[in-house]
């Protein structure tokens, strides 16, 4: 697998280096021993998938309160996706900032995604279908979420959307 450090504290684009023949490839999409060697873990209690109907579909931002914060990795597997996480840690040098990738079937890319930071994503084909490695139990009551549109982060999303459900679009700005 090869690793990208983004722009943000923590979170790495993670990429996987396919063995190819005449069949297609293989290639490891989480080992152990690679995410500690670059100080991450990959002690997943649960995995998920979220299935999108329709191209331009949100989803998020969404994140868990402490103590419940969780990391988390998450991929693209039918479809396409720009998946974004933002930095919600005060104390964090990179406080703020936000790092979006296209994730979609075909580049078999991944954003390891830390505690303290927000994902969502935007889906861009019908029947995108987002696959998640997650470290933590979901816990309800923890669980929040800030507006996609938040003046204070400021995301470059590729599109508006056309599908929100009505709690993602009532989250308040980060600041409030």
């Amino acid at each position: 697998m090869i690793f990208k450090p983004t722009g943000v504290d923590g979170l790495w684009e993670v990429w996987p280096e396919p063995s190819r023949d005449e069949r297609g490839f293989f290639a490891r999409t989480s080992c152990a021993d690679e995410f500690s060697a670059q100080g991450l873990s990959a002690d997943w209690r649960q995995c998920g998938v979220s299935w999108n109907k329709s191209a331009f579909t949100l989803r998020g931002l969404h994140y868990q309160a402490a103590p419940h914060m969780e990391y988390k990795l998450v991929r693209c597997t039918s479809g396409a996706v720009f998946d974004v996480a933002a930095d919600l840690r005060p104390a964090s040098a990179t406080y703020l900032r936000w790092h979006g990738l296209e994730l979609t079937a075909e580049n078999h890319a991944a954003l390891y995604i830390p505690p303290g930071l927000a994902h969502g994503f935007l889906s861009l084909a019908d029947g995108a279908e987002v696959f998640y490695q997650i470290q933590g139990r979901y816990t309800p009551e923890a669980a929040r979420g800030v507006r996609w549109d938040d003046p204070a982060l400021n995301i470059a999303w590729p599109g508006r959307p056309r599908v929100i459900c009505g709690r993602d679009a009532a989250y308040p700005d980060w600041g409030r």
